[in-house]
């Protein structure tokens, strides 16, 4: 199943904020996605009921299995063609923006080869 960019996106924030704070909140991730307490809270609310996503009773967010696979295959996706980009002479911040946009929507070939151009070309 297909999930849309948006959710794939909370899902990526909530990986990158979980290894860099330990505990994640939904203030962590509207701060960090520049959203509304409010629509993090609607979503966080739609993650729990498709499974994406556990929340304690204290309010910190935890991503299940299924949410994890989600997040850890967008934040490599990003990592990778960001890295694609500058090797071709983009900058920095140009291509990590550039590359939040290219990852929801390369195919999985497309990514592949270009996962493989890296590995064999990094430095």
């Amino acid at each position: 199943m297909r999930i849309q960019e948006s959710a794939e996106n909370y899902l990526e924030a909530i990986l990158i904020l979980k290894s860099k704070k330990g505990c994640v909140r939904s203030i962590d991730v509207a701060n960090f996605l520049n959203f509304t307490k409010p629509s993090v809270s609607v979503a966080m609310k739609n993650f729990r009921e498709e499974g994406y996503v556990s929340v304690d009773t204290g309010g910190s967010i935890t991503l299940t299995a299924k949410g994890q696979e989600i997040a850890e295959r967008m934040y490599e996706r990003h990592q990778m063609i960001a890295k694609a980009l500058m090797t071709l002479g983009v900058d920095k911040e140009t291509a990590y923006a550039d590359s939040c946009k290219i990852e929801h929507d390369i195919s999985d070939v497309s990514f592949a080869k270009i996962k493989e151009h890296i590995s064999k070309h990094a430095k």
